[in-house]
């Protein structure tokens, strides 16, 4: 049986190649994190398509998402909104989202993105469950939420929204953002 060759690298030559990766990504103008949303910059759809249409259709946040974003609530604002009222929530606390619009004012993190996440920790607080247990349930939805997130869009509005693209890429975003979170929270609109 033939043994097969193992690359061994000085912790040392390690450690300055891994500081050279990190520099090389921030020259470029990338963050650690956005290496990992660069894989999925592939050309974002402004319609959506007629399997996306018939998911959307069936759902009860994707639908009412219409009346909210792009009439007076950002995309955190409107996907939160209409968490709240799958929820059962009081509307007032769509205020907690009001400074995440736009990639937090600054197109960095997708609104759809981080009010989704709010969403879920919201839900996880209704959960029957121990803080511990919450949390925990939190986590997993939080980690499936993003690892879905990056399959399909970059993290941050920049990326997203560049300036010769259509508001309709957001629309199209917010409206399956409603469908995974809807998904996500349901176990606690049961409770309620």
């Amino acid at each position: 049986m033939k043994k097969s060759e193992v690359l061994v690298m000085p912790r040392r030559e390690f450690i300055a190649s891994a500081s050279f990766l990190v520099l090389g990504a921030r020259l470029f103008g990338m963050s650690p994190l956005s290496l990992q949303s660069a894989q999925a910059t592939q050309e974002l759809k402004e319609e959506l398509s007629p399997e996306e249409l018939k998911i959307v259709e069936r759902s009860i946040m994707a639908k009412d998402l219409k009346n909210y974003f792009g009439k007076d609530y950002s995309c955190a604002e409107s996907l939160l909104m209409v968490s709240l009222k799958f929820l059962g929530k009081p509307e007032e606390l769509v205020w907690l989202a009001s400074g995440f619009g736009g990639g937090l004012y600054h197109k960095d993190l997708c609104g759809f993105l981080t009010s989704g996440v709010m969403a879920i920790g919201l839900s996880a607080g209704m959960l029957k469950k121990e803080r511990a247990e919450g949390k925990k349930h939190c986590k997993q939805k939080v980690k499936e939420y993003w690892k879905w997130w990056t399959s399909m869009a970059p993290l941050h509005c920049s990326e997203i929204r560049k300036e010769d693209t259509s508001r309709k890429v957001c629309s199209r975003l917010g409206q399956l953002a409603a469908v995974k979170i809807e998904e996500l929270i349901k176990p606690a609109k049961a409770i309620t």
